[in-house]
């Protein structure tokens, strides 16, 4: 659901303009020596000729001096309005209005106007501490310095001074601007815009980072929509549908550790008008084969596409995607039920799911019937089962596999499915030893032929015996089904522990059905390490030996996943983490929680050492070392077309925040994260970026992390002040 942001006060913003307040609430003439955020002792206080004294004393940060703004403020016959909930002071003297907010650079104005003040009010000793600089000015007095006597002097009687100009200001974006479209957000610099960022020469030495944010004007704080390393980089913001209203553009300009060099602001309505276009194909395009679709023309924040075709004949439409990349494509391969007229369409969808439907494109499909074999390539030595498919264009009716002999060019049907498309299993034996080609043929409704091109193999088919239900280094516990499959006729089946050291042998299961599944039970004394292998009686009593399959036995416990805490603790356990990680590194917060969710399944399901239940802390399955070690857990295999699991080493942390900090690590640090890295700080835009860098082989991941950030208002992380 979208939050509920208190209403604009607009009375407010269209009170009497005051040019020279907006000019000098920025940064003023009046500096200090730099000091920690302290009582700055032996700094004095007059207003009007009166020594005024208050309990904290006025302190300095940043270079610039804070005062207590109630006492001032009505030492000047101001009045001052506190609200708790918001955090915010509201100062009126006469005509003058200003709206300051505690920990947040945003400062409201008279006539519609906004501000970025270079240090923030701030609350010490449960006194409001404001600039100084900033109170003046708003109240329409006069301040100086005395650096012998280290005074500040505040006058009501004298005049308000000119700010100085401001190093960094917003161009091209002007207050009150409408942005329906994707707008180009530049910085105007008071310096040599041509320096090198953080040279001597540059109009901010130190700065390292822009971060362009989009404010609610209620709270002062909202996403960050744009950074980068570049001050005279041009930077673009998407409107987002979302956000639409009354807005605050704002900018800050950062030094390497982060703290805050300048910034500017302006108010804007975000009214987003929605628009896409389907690319890829033309108006009135014959289509023969596979097209790329794509979107065009996308003017917003989109967070999935629908690719969908109509057949205007029926009305009847067909979902090609739903969950499509914003930035990517789609193929489309149309078969001959599509030839004809049709009608291609994409939607984009917004956060809030609401979609917007590009022009349908109509095209004229004209597909050529096609079939290829599936299952085998070329060049291949078969061995073992292979299951042969099909893929093809058009409904099969009809077909068989067929086997030509590369000798003699006889050939002979392997199979052939009762009706419609099948695969087939084919485990070839000795009389089928050679070259050859696979072929197969199918018929459509009409009783048309298709024949796919051959594919050439070598078939050794050497008898052979091969287990079916487990794999190498499997581990072994409970109940375990046993089956095989041969190449030849059998007439027995057995199952064999085998010593790896000794080669010594016993039987373990087995009958005269040498296709039925068998079960074993593992007793406490055969824990370790063995052999299993399958032993086939051939028609004439010969023994046929399989591979011996190296496992591991364990009748003990065998634990699974445990949680990490309650589940009710674990959002608020993880947007603290992720706070923290998004304030060191611009990594978006609301993504990190979305995540964490996902794959540790709310803090439920965390890797433990299946063999000592020793936690490893793990929210989000990293295999490897970690700083307590590794556990045992199970991962996925497969061996002789069955998959089953295995062992492998999960990374083990002495707790869940070391696992945090060390995703981080890993998307912040690999080199195939770059481009997630670019776009980061955005939940959106990072969950597509985490799918393209191949973090999830799942084509849904970005969407399934973006309705978790939905459902759950994750996205209020992602929202600070500047």
């Amino acid at each position: 659901m979208k939050p509920a942001f208190p209403a604009l006060d607009h009375c407010r913003w269209r009170r009497a303009a005051l040019i020279l307040l907006v000019l000098a609430l920025v940064t003023g003439s009046l500096s200090f020596p730099a000091a920690a955020a302290a009582p700055a002792s032996g700094v004095n206080l007059t207003i009007d000729g009166r020594k005024v004294t208050s309990t904290p004393a006025p302190f300095i940060e940043n270079g610039r001096t804070l005062v207590p703004v109630r006492l001032i403020s009505e030492e000047l016959g101001a009045t001052v309005a506190w609200n708790p909930d918001a955090r915010t002071v509201d100062i009126s003297r006469g005509d003058r209005h200003v709206l300051m907010r505690i920990d947040n650079r945003l400062v409201d104005l008279p006539a519609d106007q906004v501000t970025v003040s270079d240090v923030p009010p701030r609350i010490y000793s449960d006194r409001t501490f404001v600039p100084v600089r900033l109170l003046a000015t708003a109240l329409g007095v006069s301040v100086d310095w005395d650096g012998t006597s280290k005074t500040v002097i505040v006058s009501s009687q004298g005049p308000v001074q000119g700010a100085p100009v401001r190093a960094v200001s917003i161009a091209a974006v002007r207050a009150g601007q409408t942005i329906s479209e994707p707008v180009t957000l530049q910085l105007s610099l008071a310096g040599d815009a041509s320096a090198e960022p953080g040279s001597a020469g540059a109009a901010l030495p130190g700065a390292a980072e822009v971060r362009w944010q989009l404010l609610d004007p209620s709270s002062g704080r909202g996403p960050v929509i744009a950074r980068g390393s570049s001050l005279t980089a041009a930077y673009s913001l998407l409107p987002d549908p979302f956000y639409a209203g009354p807005r605050v553009l704002a900018v800050g300009v950062y030094d390497k550790n982060g703290s805050f060099l300048a910034g500017d602001a302006v108010p804007v309505i975000v009214a987003p008008v929605p628009r896409v276009a389907l690319a890829g194909v033309t108006e009135g395009q014959t289509v023969t084969g596979p097209v790329r679709l794509g979107a065009a023309d996308l003017n917003f924040q989109t967070v999935s596409l629908e690719y969908t075709v109509t057949d205007p004949a029926t009305g009847e439409t067909e979902t090609l995607t739903s969950s499509g990349d914003p930035q990517g494509q789609w193929t489309w391969t149309p078969g001959t039920a599509d030839n004809g007229t049709r009608s291609l369409q994409v939607k984009a969808y917004d956060r809030e799911g609401r979609a917007y439907s590009s022009q349908p494109v109509t095209v004229t499909v004209a597909a050529q019937p096609w079939i290829a074999l599936t299952g085998v390539r070329a060049g291949s030595t078969i061995n073992h089962p292979v299951t042969l498919g099909v893929s093809a264009n058009f409904p099969i009716a009809w077909m068989q596999y067929i086997l030509r002999d590369l000798a003699t060019g006889a050939e002979r049907v392997l199979y052939q499915p009762a009706g419609g498309a099948e695969s087939y299993r084919w485990f070839p034996g000795p009389d089928r030893t050679g070259r050859y080609e696979i072929l197969a043929a199918a018929g459509d409704a009409s009783g048309k032929l298709y024949v796919t091109d051959p594919v050439a193999v070598t078939v050794d088919g050497s008898a052979r015996v091969l287990l079916q239900t487990i794999g190498p280094d499997q581990v072994l516990h409970g109940n375990v089904s046993l089956r095989a499959v041969s190449n030849v006729p059998l007439s027995r089946m057995q199952f064999e522990l085998v010593n790896p050291q000794t080669g010594a042998a016993r039987a373990i299961a087995g009958g005269a059905d040498p296709l039925a599944t068998y079960t074993w039970t593992p007793a406490g004394p055969d824990d370790g390490n063995w052999q299993i292998r399958a032993v086939g009686t051939t028609a004439g009593g010969a023994r046929l030996a399989g591979e011996a399959v190296p496992v591991r036995i364990h009748s003990g416990t065998i634990y699974g996943p445990k949680p990490v805490m309650e589940k009710s603790l674990f959002q608020g356990f993880a947007s603290d983490l992720a706070r923290k990680t998004m304030a060191r590194t611009g990594m978006s917060a609301a993504l990190q929680v979305a995540q964490a969710i996902l794959e540790s399944g709310w803090g439920q399901s965390s890797p433990v050492d299946k063999y000592t239940g020793m936690m490893s802390y793990n929210l989000f399955g990293i295999k490897g070392t970690g700083p307590a070690g590794s556990v045992t857990s199970n991962t996925w295999e497969e061996y002789n077309g069955v998959t089953y699991y295995i062992d492998d080493a999960f990374r083990a942390y002495h707790n869940a925040s070391e696992s945090w900090d060390d995703h981080a690590q890993l998307l912040l640090t690999k080199s195939w994260y770059g481009p997630f890295r670019d776009v980061m700080y955005d939940s959106t835009q990072g969950a597509w970026a985490l799918r393209r860098c191949g973090y999830a082989t799942d084509s849904k991941y970005p969407v399934r992390l973006i309705d978790i950030i939905n459902r759950y208002g994750l996205y209020h992380l992602d929202e600070v002040g500047i």
